[in-house]
């Protein structure tokens, strides 16, 4: 048995899946890496919020579909919380960094790079006199950027540093202990089509139980928060034994706002997240996200 498995075409994508592929060699399985163009690659002059849902994913869903690959490898975080319905998630590997951290160029600016909400909302929170501007590309042209411009620097996620190995190549990194992470980040996902239980048998001996129930609390606390639209929410679950540890957060756009909660439980299970989400919303997340659903409609 051959397994075809689809990514995108970025080195960091294709780190991820020759992870994949290796783990599956090593069991005897050979495998194809099969790349796909999808729409968040190829359009770079527009930014994430405008663009939609799935714009990094419904290319390699539509080739699931298609069954012109057999699975699909993504950075978790860029994967919608509804899954099409013939499609499921076979395995979550062992999570990586989940952290943000910040390329610097060590001069004395205010301005602060990053394509994500999320980020700029929470750095705006922490630094409300400071200039955000938008960074987009894969993490070898986000870095040049931030390079070639006179910022402070530019914000990522350690994970895809760490897995290219550039953190030797840039003049300043700073972890940013404070910046609450992209539910799921620093996780790798396999997805299938439904009904192919053999070759979800195989893939699933990758799965890392403890990273899949976090990632799934993280993506319920989403889901049950975010209601459709773009929302600056941060997410993270911590798994040992069946104890979790989790803390969620969101804000305003602007990053003038901020609601967190921190909860621990005994026994985790996926619906923690969506019970979390709904005891933030009372502390006074409706209003932010209500505020946030105008401001979208007014830029429709």
């Amino acid at each position: 048995m051959t397994i075809r498995i689809g990514t995108r075409g970025s080195n960091l994508a294709l780190f991820q899946a020759s992870t994949v592929s290796k783990a599956l060699q090593t069991n005897g399985t050979e495998t194809e890496v099969c790349t796909i163009q999808t729409k968040g690659d190829r359009v770079q002059d527009r930014s994430l919020q405008t663009m939609g849902t799935g714009i990094f994913t419904k290319a390699l869903d539509d080739a699931l579909i298609a069954g012109t690959v057999d699975v699909a490898v993504h950075s978790m975080k860029d994967v919608p919380t509804q899954l099409l319905p013939s499609l499921e998630i076979w395995a979550v590997l062992e999570r990586g960094p989940h952290a943000d951290v910040m390329v610097g160029n060590d001069i004395h600016s205010d301005i602060i790079a990053t394509g994500s909400i999320r980020r700029k909302a929470q750095w705006l929170h922490r630094h409300p006199h400071h200039q955000i501007v938008g960074l987009r590309g894969n993490v070898e042209t986000r870095l040049a950027h931030v390079a070639n411009n006179p910022w402070r620097g530019g914000l990522f996620a350690a994970a895809g540093l760490d897995r290219l190995q550039l953190r030797d190549e840039v003049r300043e990194v700073v972890e940013l202990d404070w910046m609450l992470a992209a539910p799921a980040q620093g996780a790798i996902v396999i997805i299938g089509r439904q009904g192919n239980e053999k070759m979800k048998e195989l893939v699933s001996s990758m799965n890392h139980p403890p990273s899949r129930l976090a990632t799934s609390i993280e993506r319920a606390f989403l889901f049950a928060l975010e209601g459709g639209c773009s929302a600056p929410i941060g997410a993270y679950a911590e798994v040992v034994g069946r104890k979790v540890q989790f803390t969620g957060c969101l804000h305003a756009l602007d990053g003038s706002k901020e609601i967190r909660i921190e909860r621990t439980e005994k026994q985790g299970h996926a619906e923690l997240g969506s019970q979390w989400a709904q005891e933030l919303l009372k502390m006074g997340g409706s209003a932010i996200m209500e505020t946030i659903k105008a401001s979208q409609d007014e830029s429709d």
